[in-house]
């Protein structure tokens, strides 16, 4: 699948990635969806298949060359480029405007996410009973998620990995969050706040030439973390992708009808009126790296429609659901020239 690709192809690639890694730090929205909707999804999944046995003998042999053009080196570069960019740029303006327009942020992913059910549904042909039950069974997954009780954070290197591992699915499977799931997991903060937050100054310290952050344990422990958690990104990302393409090649319309359900049932964790619950430990409030409450979950609520902001926050709602179907029309009329 690797092709040559305009100057402006590569930018929107990369613009792409930016929007999935942006996605995917978000509780409760989906990188993959964004893939998804983007259509650069299979693509994504192909290149990630890629990363395997072969690939490897080419690159030890050095067949640099044949290597790169093996695994669509210069999508995934650009993609996951995107996707890393993200943390250190849009994540934080995100981050910024979630803790001071809350209600209008969620609003606004919450019309998106209803946009991308419909987006993703004309791509479902089979409306037999087998793929009405795999949507009552998405539905019933992601309902049953957004109700779960978060476990306590957990260090533990072995189980880092796994974090990193479960965390990226939501790159790979549309519907989940990834970033939600490390909620459960009882791991966010710590890996996509205190972590990155460290590995942040790190970088800052090594570009002016600052060492000294090797003799503090505090900042090596993070970057092993981090390290660790990498890895396990690494190799979910190309574990998870490989089973994936091996579904969607068999069972297409299942899968698509799975997605379908999922992204449905799992609404709730992304419904706009909700106030945060926070996280207390022998009676103190917990706070991360950069002076944050700490969420532990959501107490969601139906709006008062006499609120002005009620209203606003509707509008979001209906600006989101309308990137989406312009996005489709456009699509639709880029096929037809």
């Amino acid at each position: 699948m690797s092709k040559t690709r305009s100057f402006k192809t590569k930018v929107f690639l990369f613009l792409k990635g930016l929007g999935m890694g942006t996605a995917n730090k978000v509780p409760g929205v989906s990188g993959g969806t964004v893939a998804f909707v983007l259509d650069f999804y299979e693509e994504l999944i192909y290149s990630f298949q890629k990363i395997n046995l072969k690939a490897f003998k080419l690159l030890f042999s050095g067949h640099f060359k044949l290597f790169y053009k093996y695994i669509n080196a210069q999508f995934l570069i650009l993609v996951m480029g995107g996707s890393m960019f993200s943390y250190f740029s849009v994540s934080l303006v995100l981050d910024f405007l979630i803790r001071n327009y809350e209600l209008y942020v969620w609003s606004f992913f919450f019309g998106m996410i209803i946009g991308s059910i419909f987006y993703i549904s004309k791509d479902l042909n089979d409306w037999s009973t087998k793929s009405v039950i795999s949507i009552i069974i998405g539905v019933s997954v992601g309902v049953a998620i957004s109700f779960m009780s978060p476990a306590r954070e957990n260090d533990n290197l072995w189980f880092v990995f796994l974090c990193g591992i479960i965390g990226v699915s939501g790159m790979t499977l549309p519907g989940l969050s990834g970033s939600f799931i490390l909620i459960l997991m009882g791991n966010y903060v710590l890996l996509l706040v205190d972590s990155v937050t460290m590995f942040y100054k790190t970088i800052l310290d090594v570009f002016v030439g600052d060492f000294a952050f090797i003799h503090s344990e505090e900042r090596m422990r993070y970057l092993k973390i981090i390290t660790v958690f990498s890895g396990g990104s690494a190799f979910g990302l190309v574990f998870i992708s490989h089973i994936l393409g091996y579904v969607l090649k068999r069972w297409n319309q299942i899968v698509t009808a799975v997605i379908i359900g999922f992204i449905t049932g799992s609404l709730g964790i992304v419904w706009p009126w909700k106030e945060a619950v926070y996280k207390y430990e022998n009676g103190n409030l917990l706070r991360n790296l950069n002076g944050g409450k700490v969420i532990e979950n959501y107490h969601r609520y139906i709006p008062d429609m006499t609120n002005k902001e009620t209203w606003i926050a509707c509008l979001f709602i209906i600006f989101g659901i309308g990137i989406l179907l312009y996005l489709d029309f456009y699509t639709n009329k880029k096929k037809q020239q």
